[in-house]
């Protein structure tokens, strides 16, 4: 089932006005406010579209932040049925200190069309376009993907460069990387933006390597799903508690690898507007009485990969 280009605006306007909540933040130190803020703008809008819409993947329990939380009614009930993924405010610490590449994000497919991870965390690999179907594999290590990708670009390890996630848990992977020679470039927060960067060739980011949140993977996923780049995924489950959430949600197979086609099927829209200036989409410029966005906006089934500026009434 296609997702009528309609949509693509009525989406688009949720992630401006929940950044625009955001931007009233930066620079504040109050994350959580900041977060709010995204939030209830976004929920506000979601509200006015013709639609029967369910949060599938709402962003925030693992931080204790405020949230769209997962099996949430949005819209008005009168249309079309959409699952939907929302990260209000992709990087919090960003909008609290002012920094770079914080984003509000949301993905749409149809009811049943998007995997409903829970909200802890799970390995991520992902690639560029156009490359070999199921070339990488969380499974064959960081050497062999490595190995496997430099084959096929006709290059050696030191001519790629792979983003992670600075965090102890990468020591390995940062340390496997660095005897192979291969560039890194470290992300403190927010990977949505990360993983999207290998589908970015002004990024030069040729592999995203570790792992962070589900919510945020599912979320990249629907981005990457559009523009034929590659991601596998894995939960991990740190308690009983969590295993037991994933079954709730229908996950039996606690060990599954995921590809994008097990994440996500059919039409989707993901949107992702900017709250500070980033390597994927600017920051919230305030104009007076307007302020002016840009949302980067994709959609499957028209192909369609353009970032937008609005100039919209506060």
């Amino acid at each position: 089932m296609v997702i009528g280009k309609t949509f693509i605006e009525a989406f688009a306007r949720a992630t401006e006005r929940a950044a625009y909540g955001a931007s009233l933040y930066r620079g504040k130190g109050d994350k959580t406010a900041a977060d709010q803020a995204a939030v209830n703008e976004m929920r506000s809008q979601l509200n006015t579209i013709n639609m029967k819409g369910r949060i599938v993947i709402g962003e925030g329990e693992l931080d204790e932040a405020p949230m769209l939380y997962i099996n949430e009614e949005v819209g008005t009930m009168i249309g079309d049925e959409f699952d939907i993924a929302v990260d209000p405010l992709e990087g919090t610490n960003f909008t609290a200190e002012n920094l770079p590449n914080a984003m509000s994000v949301l993905a749409v497919t149809k009811k049943g069309n998007l995997l409903h991870a829970p909200d802890i965390y799970m390995e991520k690999i992902a690639i560029g376009p156009n490359m070999p179907n199921n070339l990488i594999d969380l499974d064959f290590g960081v050497k062999k993907n490595i190995k496997l990708l430099c084959d096929t670009k006709n290059t050696t390890p030191d001519k790629l460069t792979a983003c992670v996630l600075k965090r102890p848990r990468h020591k390995d992977i940062i340390n496997d990387l660095n005897l192979l020679g291969v560039k890194i470039n470290f992300i403190t927060d927010g990977d949505v933006s990360g993983v999207i960067s290998v589908a970015d060739p002004k990024s030069n980011i040729d592999i995203y390597l570790g792992t962070g949140g589900a919510p945020e993977g599912v979320l990249a996923a629907t981005a990457l799903d559009c523009l034929n780049c590659q991601m596998q995924t894995r939960l991990v489950f740190q308690n009983d508690a969590e295993e037991k959430r994933a079954k709730q949600l229908g996950i039996n197979d606690l060990n599954k690898k995921y590809n994008i086609s097990d994440m996500i099927k059919g039409d989707t829209i993901f949107c992702a507007t900017g709250v500070t200036d980033g390597d994927l989409v600017q920051g919230i410029k305030d104009l007076g009485n307007f302020f002016e966005s840009e949302t980067l906006v994709i959609h499957k089934s028209t192909k369609t990969y353009k970032k937008i500026k609005n100039k919209i009434k506060k």
